[in-house]
């Protein structure tokens, strides 16, 4: 009788894991590490900058579906956070004060320095770069999986 040896297999439920949270290899200290891109790269990513001008809501759609869906499944959102949804919706008439937890997520998953007041203050004052800046860290960790990802 012969033995077989197989590899173990997925089972349903399973959460898949394996991107890279740290894409470009930045030095981290106890503090965490700093941003892949500066605030103000926003030209590293021109059509989500400009989206995040013109309809910041669907940028921070995007980007929170993104994140869930990373958190929640392991892998990329193959929709790529899709268009509008409830978050945009909610993100019209909340504004700018829901970025600064979605902000603190994106931080806490990379393992990024700052706290709630520079969040504060990067939102208050650049909401359009720090949106971009969120989607920007987001994507590297996407790309990490070996598929070529947009937005």
């Amino acid at each position: 009788m012969a033995h077989v040896q197989q590899q173990p297999v997925a089972t349903q439920g399973m959460v898949v894991t394996g991107g890279n949270r740290n894409a470009k290899n930045l030095p981290v200290d106890r503090e965490g590490r700093e941003w892949s891109n500066g605030l103000f790269d926003c030209c590293n990513d021109a059509g989500t900058c400009v989206l995040s001008w013109f309809c910041p809501c669907v940028v921070y759609s995007r980007n929170r579906r993104r994140l869930e869906h990373l958190e929640g499944k392991g892998t990329p959102d193959p929709e790529q956070g899709g268009c509008f949804s409830g978050a945009c919706w909610v993100h019209c008439c909340a504004g700018w004060t829901l970025q600064i937890e979605s902000r603190a997520k994106v931080r806490s998953r990379y393992g990024i320095k700052g706290d709630s007041w520079s969040d504060c203050c990067a939102i208050f004052w650049c909401a359009p770069c720090a949106l971009t800046q969120e989607s920007q860290e987001i994507k590297l960790e996407e790309q990490s999986f070996g598929g070529h990802q947009k937005a």
